[in-house]
């Protein structure tokens, strides 16, 4: 009996993988595939937030709430394929994606800490960076107001004929952590 789950199981496996092989990648594809990888939290994506997290200042329990917020973008954003074009070998396929409105919090958090300073202020009477940072993270984890953008994602067809998305620019990365910067980029 095991014999045969396992047979059939294999069977099952190799006629996916035909399937897979024989059903034609698209730009738009490549893009879907991208863009879920942050939705199901995929491990080069959690890899690279480790990376982004070790480049902060910030206490064990500062990252662990940062490294949530970041998550709960990623799993909660939505996206929409609007159109793709193609020249060739390269593509450029336009999505509108939908996140927590994160450069909001951030933008409010400054907002109240420079008309509330004394409520930051050290023993020194310093801006205690650690005490606003706190402040700042429990906003953008309150954060569920929402922001659109559109992302135009540059494609290109590979040696062996699938599309690969290429490097998205800083303004694009921003857009996707929902920290763009829309008062003055729009």
């Amino acid at each position: 009996m095991k014999k045969i789950i396992i047979g059939l199981s294999l069977v099952i496996c190799s006629f996916s993988l035909m399937a897979c092989s024989l059903t034609k990648s698209t730009a738009k594809d490549a893009v879907k595939i991208f863009l879920d990888q942050y939705k199901n939290l995929a491990s080069n994506v959690l890899g690279d937030l480790e990376k982004v997290i070790d480049e902060e200042d910030f206490t064990k329990e500062q990252e662990d709430k940062y490294r949530d917020i970041l998550k709960k973008q990623y799993s909660d954003l939505k996206y929409e394929i609007v159109s793709e074009s193609y020249d060739g070998s390269t593509a450029t396929v336009k999505a509108k994606i939908t996140v927590y409105d994160l450069y909001k919090a951030q933008d409010n958090a400054t907002k109240y800490l420079n008309e509330h300073q004394d409520e930051f202020l050290n023993e020194f009477a310093e801006i205690d960076t650690k005490k606003f940072l706190d402040y700042k993270l429990d906003q953008m984890q309150k954060m569920n107001d929402t922001v659109e953008y559109t992302i135009d994602f540059k494609t290109v067809k590979d040696d062996n004929d699938k599309w690969q998305v290429q490097e998205l620019s800083k303004s694009d990365l921003e857009k996707i952590h929902g920290i763009y910067n829309y008062d003055t980029n729009s």
